[in-house]
């Protein structure tokens, strides 16, 4: 059950929280714009119910979200799991080992990014723009593959722990080439597709996740090793995302290139 005081000071820190924001916009409508607010009581229970919700999300995580992310963590981990479902001849310590994890984390990765909020808003509004071309269920899946790699390779960086920066300039070289053979009319899609993942939904499992690897596999600093998987989560979609309009477009124009030669 919640305390009503642990509600109380979560409440209260989420007001003070979006106070600011609240200050501006009405700074903004009054002293700048200097106009009256529409429906000035619905968007006074609006902002009453936003403060709500986020408390309550975020007593959330810290009741759910938090301690599920780092018990799966420290379970696909454990000596006498990966004693079970061992495939490496040589010691229990081998990147190989721990597959559950990278699974998991590729599932988890996936169905996260799928169910997020922001990416939905941003789908719809670019088949609102694009006229159709640019599918809603078509680009919430390249992003959710994205994603899923970009943890599974996250979650390998840390189980072998291998310094992060060497995957992130490898995996920025890789969006800096596709960004000049990519479609240009998808190549700012995806630069914000790598931003709206890392939201409501993916960021409390993904970093528990992190901090629950970093924390059970022998010889990680939860500190140095358990951060770093969000920057994987943002930094892939770009490239799942530009890649799925580049095999897009060619298998496109294949089918082009086909339809003409039988007419002929």
């Amino acid at each position: 059950m919640i305390e009503w005081s642990h509600f109380s000071d979560t409440f209260i820190g989420t007001v003070s929280d979006v106070l600011p924001i609240v200050t501006i916009i009405f700074g903004f409508q009054f002293a700048v714009l200097r106009k009256p607010v529409t429906n000035l009581p619905k968007v006074i229970l609006g902002f009453m119910y936003v403060i709500l919700g986020l408390s309550l999300f975020l007593i959330g995580l810290e009741m759910a979200l938090f301690p599920l992310g780092e018990t799966m963590a420290v379970q696909l981990t454990a000596p006498e799991f990966l004693q079970q479902f061992r495939i490496s001849t040589s010691s229990l310590d081998s990147w190989k080992d721990y597959y559950w994890v990278y699974c998991f984390a590729f599932c988890i990765g996936f169905s996260t990014t799928v169910a997020e909020p922001s990416l939905i808003a941003v789908a719809m509004k670019a088949n609102q723009v694009s006229g159709g071309s640019i599918s809603v269920n078509g680009l919430r899946i390249a992003v959710a593959l994205g994603v899923a790699i970009g943890i599974s390779l996250g979650s390998y960086r840390i189980v072998v722990g291998d310094p992060i920066h060497y995957y992130i300039i490898v995996g920025y070289v890789i969006v800096v080439i596709q960004t000049f053979y990519a479609p240009k009319m998808i190549v700012p899609l995806a630069y914000d597709s790598g931003g709206v993942t890392t939201s409501t939904v993916t960021v409390p499992l993904v970093a528990a996740l992190g901090l629950g690897l970093a924390s059970t596999v022998p010889g990680r600093n939860p500190m140095i090793d358990g951060f770093g998987l969000i920057a994987f989560a943002s930094l892939f979609p770009i490239i799942s995302v530009m890649a799925y309009a580049q095999i897009t477009r060619w298998l496109n124009r294949r089918s082009t290139t086909e339809d003409s030669e039988n007419a002929l």
